[in-house]
């Protein structure tokens, strides 16, 4: 066997290998979606962390290196309403951290974190017309899902229970991510906020795949290639993978991450709320271990991260990871430490070479 039978994703796409890097924002570059797409596979800009013409010069890059398809991803969040009280709040329980510092826990912060996708960003996708748009926290209003599919680029965004994955094909989606509890970085879901009833990756997929007729991608907890080869038994036509492109030299992740990640284990990562408002697996840290990992003090996405600016930054300037976001999943140990290009290539050879060996152990 030396091709992926399961052709769909290949073909919607438009790609060579079933392998999707995952648009991780902070941490993924122009330079890693390059590398992943010059290697077959679909490289995905997380697009959320760009302004609009960011975001342009990103894809004209972008353009000028590659002429394969590429994801561009986007957040379809809804940007919350001024909650003064509940930010006040926040920065109550982090007041202690600022002194602690030697920072004024008084002085006021700005930003307000990613954005979500609108008309400008859209305006962005007629003009480039990039094969795949994906979204994070279910889809956009229909009235800007329409002008994407206008362009003629496939729609994908993920689930992380079935209910969300027959949402997504009942509103027209090409393709679904299902999401397993194991992924790093944000969680996908948007009709629960129940954390404590998240699926696994090995239970989520074939139950996903049972429910809908458009292909799935299997994410969460895929860092080598036994567990590329285990999606496609599972029914993935495809796998995304994040957390194995953080070791990538193209990777831009704070040193104290690029530590926490050479040493997290299965057990080093929890959900956590503190640092975005929203739910995203990280490496456990001294926040996660003090104010929570989950925590109804927390403001809501994306607002919370503004406050934590200052003490995350002076802490890493000391060396010091405490309130560093530390996005990781499950399986950061099973990763190879290879460009991204290498890490794209190896990832699907090494899930041919475990299904032909399991299909010569059935033989004999």
């Amino acid at each position: 066997m030396t091709a992926w039978h399961d052709r769909r994703i290949l073909d919607l796409f438009g790609i060579e290998l079933p392998i999707i890097q995952a648009p991780m924002a902070g941490s993924t570059t122009v330079d890693m979606v390059i590398a992943t797409c010059r290697a077959g596979g679909l490289g995905s800009l997380p697009s959320a962390q760009y302004s609009v013409e960011q975001l342009r010069e990103a894809l004209r890059r972008i353009n000028e290196e590659t002429a394969a398809p590429i994801n561009v991803n986007f957040f379809s969040h809804t940007t919350p309403a001024d909650d003064p009280a509940a930010q006040m709040k926040w920065r109550s329980a982090l007041a202690p951290y600022y002194r602690e510092l030697g920072l004024d826990p008084a002085v006021p912060v700005s930003g307000s974190g990613r954005a979500p996708f609108d008309d400008a960003f859209c305006d962005v996708v007629g003009e480039f017309r990039p094969a795949v748009v994906s979204f994070h926290f279910g889809l956009p209003e229909p009235r800007l899902v329409e002008r994407v599919r206008a362009t003629g680029a496939k729609i994908i965004s993920s689930a992380t229970i079935v209910e969300e994955a027959v949402w997504l094909e009942d509103n027209g989606v090409d393709a679904v991510i299902a999401m397993g509890l194991e992924a790093g970085g944000h969680r996908g879901n948007f009709l629960t906020t129940d954390m404590s009833t998240q699926v696994g990756t090995m239970a989520l997929v074939p139950q996903v795949v049972d429910a809908v007729r458009v292909p799935v991608i299997a994410a969460g907890g895929i860092a080598d290639g036994r567990g590329v080869a285990a999606a496609l038994m599972l029914g993935a036509s495809a796998v995304q993978i994040g957390t194995a492109y953080l070791f990538s030299p193209e990777a831009k992740i704070p040193a104290v991450h690029a530590a926490a990640l050479g040493h997290a284990g299965d057990a080093s990562t929890a959900i956590t709320n503190l640092f975005t408002g929203r739910p995203a697996r990280g490496v456990v840290n001294r926040i996660m271990r003090e104010l929570g990992p989950i925590s109804h003090i927390a403001p809501p996405f994306p607002t919370a991260g503004a406050a934590l600016a200052a003490i995350r930054a002076t802490a890493e300037g000391k060396g010091s990871d405490d309130f560093t976001n530390l996005w990781a999943g499950q399986s950061a140990r099973l990763a190879k430490h290879l460009p991204a290009g290498e890490l794209t290539r190896s990832l699907f050879d090494d899930a041919i070479a475990v299904l032909n060996a399991h299909s010569r152990a059935r033989k004999d």
